[in-house]
């Protein structure tokens, strides 16, 4: 950052200091101080430590590390909790923050401009780069690439990663730098620069697609724009964001999620968004019974259609990339999970310190499945508001048996969990009457009209 401004140092520390200060400040309602609002903004500053502890710094203190994520677990575990009673909160009083509109609108701009100047101003380290390396790999025409150790299969068959195989090509802009000299020739530094700047980019706009998608959630849904800019300055404003802004597979699905809640009144964008967040990273593919759910009564097939019909676009695109029929079979594990459900092994995360604690995982994932099947059927009234809360919580509830670093994977519930702490009663947004007719119901009617 000081390449841009002279002489601005301000190191991981000192911004969840400020962070958290400020944040109490523009948010904290002082007149109803055992407000809901008030603990969720408590419990929103108390992840803050646990993400101080596995920050890049303590790498060397495993220790430290392990109490890190442990904390996350249990930050975690107390809003799913919160989120999964959110729906018989009935009376939801307008609890609307310190500040006006226009300075919270000057503060989430000049967070979001600092933010973006952070991604663009890092390179990504030796870790990040390794995926995409083997993508690479892959993606050779040469008759060696087959037959090379480090292939896409081997890093798939790991399961710490699953989701499209092409999202692994977009490494990581993380705060720690790499040197050129790691390259070894002209060609891997051309290659590495391209992936430097899609990581940048891919970013950089879905950071930007996050805020807009909650402005717009709060203008059109809830019906109050400042609701929306309070959502969207509050995820700026976290030390969460500032620390893996650069991260894409952290932000692109926040992304595709916030916009698939956006246009829920058209049931096949919201099923190709969907379709492509389950594709990306695997996990929104336990979303399915719950809009399926909520579109049961109208607009079911719009949806299943859009989904399908994006898994069969990511699907065709694999198969035309890998000629390698064993790798394009392994890309398909990855994407639809099956790796990440066999795998056993992780270097990092909470299922990482200890053996004899990873055999635990198993029950979490089958409570993990009840609880996601079962938002099929309850509530058994869906509206938007249950919609948003319970999308959150399926997405809280992934980090508790994610292999890699699961607990930091925040931005996947992160906007969706203010949403529903910001939300207003939402009881008349229901499928019936709030979707847009299909493209056949209409044409269907134009017949019959015509032919009356």
């Amino acid at each position: 950052m000081d390449q841009v401004l002279y002489d601005y140092e301000l190191n991981a520390t000192t911004w969840v200091y400020l962070a958290s200060l400020l944040s109490i400040a523009v948010f904290f309602k002082f007149n109803r101080v055992w407000s809901v609002r008030n603990l969720d903004l408590l419990g929103l500053i108390a992840y803050a430590p646990g993400l101080l502890m596995i920050a890049p710094q303590f790498h060397d203190k495993p220790q430290l590390q392990q109490l890190g994520y442990v904390w996350l677990f249990t930050c975690g575990a107390l809003f799913l909790i919160r989120i999964l009673i959110d729906p018989l909160m009935v009376r939801r009083p307008l609890l609307e923050p310190n500040l006006l509109p226009g300075g919270m609108a000057f503060l989430g701009i000049s967070l979001l401009l600092f933010l973006m100047v952070n991604v663009l101003t890092y390179r990504p380290s030796e870790r990040d780069l390794a995926a995409a390396r083997q993508v690479d790999i892959v993606l050779a025409t040469d008759e060696k690439a087959p037959n090379h150790p480090e292939s896409l299969a081997d890093h798939a068959a790991t399961g710490n990663r699953p989701g499209y195989f092409l999202m692994m090509w977009l490494p990581s802009v993380s705060t720690a730098a790499i040197m050129d000299a790691n390259a070894q020739t002209v060609d891997e530094v051309s290659r590495q620069q391209k992936q430097i700047a899609a990581a940048r980019a891919t970013a950089i706009l879905s950071h930007l697609a996050v805020v807009v998608g909650l402005v717009l959630i709060g203008l059109r849904h809830f019906d109050n724009v400042r609701l929306g800019i309070s959502a969207a300055t509050l995820y700026l404003l976290l030390p969460y964001t500032a620390q893996m802004t650069g991260h894409v597979d952290h932000a692109l699905p926040a992304a595709l999620l916030v916009w698939a809640v956006l246009a829920y009144h058209d049931p096949l964008v919201a099923g190709t968004l969907i379709g492509l967040a389950s594709g990306m990273i695997y996990y929104p593919l336990f979303l399915l019974p719950l809009w399926c759910g909520f579109y049961w009564q109208k607009g079911l097939y719009r949806f299943l259609g859009g989904v399908f019909g994006t898994w069969a676009v990511l699907i065709g695109v694999s198969a035309f990339l890998l000629q390698d029929t064993p790798a394009f079979l392994e890309s398909l594990k990855s994407m639809f999970g099956w790796s990440n459900l066999i795998a056993s092994t992780t270097d990092r995360g909470f299922w990482a310190f200890s053996d004899q604690t990873r055999p635990y995982r198993i029950p979490v994932m089958v409570g993990f499945l009840v609880m996601s099947t079962g938002f099929a059927i309850w509530p058994a009234q869906k509206n938007l508001g249950t919609l948003i809360s319970c999308s959150a919580a399926v997405m809280l509830a992934t980090q508790f048996w994610h292999l890699d670093a699961g607990g930091t994977y925040m931005a996947w519930y992160l906007p969706l969990m203010l949403l529903t702490i910001f939300r207003p009663n939402l009881e008349d947004r229901v499928a019936m009457s709030a979707l847009d007719e299909g493209w056949f119901s209409k044409r269907r009617w134009q017949l019959r009209t015509r032919a009356a």
